[in-house]
């Protein structure tokens, strides 16, 4: 799945030169915690969040104990939060440049930028420009699918679109999520490739793989059957 298929189209964002209090309260009457921040070209300059707005609610310079003795202990406060505490627009206050994601992109790919970056949505640019913005609620609403949209999935994207593999040398059927593979393929690496893409199927929890192989490339060594669950 890819994120094209996920993400919102019909994306807020905000101007550089947009004031806080503006900021915040777009936030507030939209119900969102983030947007981009872009210019009138529609190029993304950075993604402001409510995150950004709280470093106005405290003085980072006195630290977290306070004084000069809280630089002392937890070291001088970070050059950015004294910027985004003393912010008054939303160029200043925005972490940028901004993590952004393409459109052809792979889900499990955003999942795992957001996972990593530890951030909660990522703007979809295409040619540097916004055209959709995909958030943590939409990887899980991607779990919300239904094994016969996975089986779908498995069979017309998996096996025939990135593989080319022939759909009748290889049997799918996903119950509860799990993915059952069954069926044989000329070489070893095409079955863990195949066992991987699907494990990586968003919706898909596990997979049970008795897809076996007649030769094993790296050795050369006949017929094998590679039994696993994928996790």
């Amino acid at each position: 799945m890819k994120v094209s298929e996920l993400m919102t189209e019909k994306v807020l964002t905000i101007g550089p030169e947009a004031p806080i209090k503006d900021v915040a309260k777009v936030l507030v009457t939209n119900g969102i915690s983030g947007l981009p921040v872009c210019d009138i070209e529609g190029d993304v300059l950075g993604v402001i969040s409510e995150a950004d707005i709280l470093y106005k609610e405290h003085d980072p310079a006195e630290g977290h104990i306070g004084g000069p003795l809280g630089w002392i202990i937890e070291g001088p406060p970070d050059p950015e939060s004294l910027v985004k505490a003393d912010a008054l627009t939303a160029r200043k206050a925005m972490t940028s440049p901004a993590i952004t994601i393409a459109p052809y992109e792979s889900v499990s790919q955003a999942a795992r930028i957001m996972s990593e970056r530890h951030v909660n949505r990522l703007p979809v640019v295409r040619n540097d420009k916004l055209v959709g913005i995909v958030t943590r609620g939409d990887l899980v609403r991607a779990f919300t699918r239904t094994d016969a949209e996975l089986e779908e999935e498995l069979k017309q994207d998996v096996l025939h679109r990135v593989m080319w593999i022939d759909p009748g040398k290889v049997a799918v059927n996903v119950e509860n999520g799990v993915a059952k593979l069954s069926g044989r393929l000329p070489i070893r690496s095409d079955v863990e490739m195949l066992n991987k893409l699907a494990a990586r199927v968003p919706g898909v929890v596990a997979v049970e793989s008795t897809v076996e192989w007649d030769v094993d490339e790296t050795t050369r060594k006949g017929r094998r059957s590679l039994e696993r669950t994928v996790r």
